[in-house]
């Protein structure tokens, strides 16, 4: 399960921004998923809450931002639509993924002194 992998890197990182602003409490975690990341948002947020409760953070609420796949022409820059083939149809160029492959820490709500 690659999610717990990735929820540990994740709080691995916010602990870090925790303690670098003497945070006294982490409220809540967003970030943007791409739905061409292959991570299932189900399984990451189900990990997260496992983890979170494991490391003593279970007030620490999750938003997952869904990122959809977008894909352009290499050449033009035009947008492929979703279920089009990947090839632009003004230039015949292959397109490739601008979007949705991402997984970002976008934000951490914390509590400072």
């Amino acid at each position: 399960m690659h999610e717990y992998a990735i929820v540990r890197a994740l709080m691995d990182r916010v602990e870090q921004e925790a303690q670098a602003r003497k945070a006294l409490r982490v409220h809540r975690v967003r970030i943007r998923l791409g739905e061409a990341a292959g991570v299932d948002g189900a399984l990451l947020a189900t990990a997260f809450r496992t983890y979170r409760e494991a490391a003593g953070c279970g007030a620490t609420d999750l938003d997952v931002v869904p990122v959809p796949a977008r894909w352009a022409c290499t050449g033009c820059g035009r947008e492929v639509a979703l279920g089009e083939v990947l090839q632009c149809p003004v230039c015949g160029l292959p397109a490739r993924l601008i979007a949705g492959d991402e997984i970002l820490l976008e934000r951490i709500e914390m509590e400072v002194a």
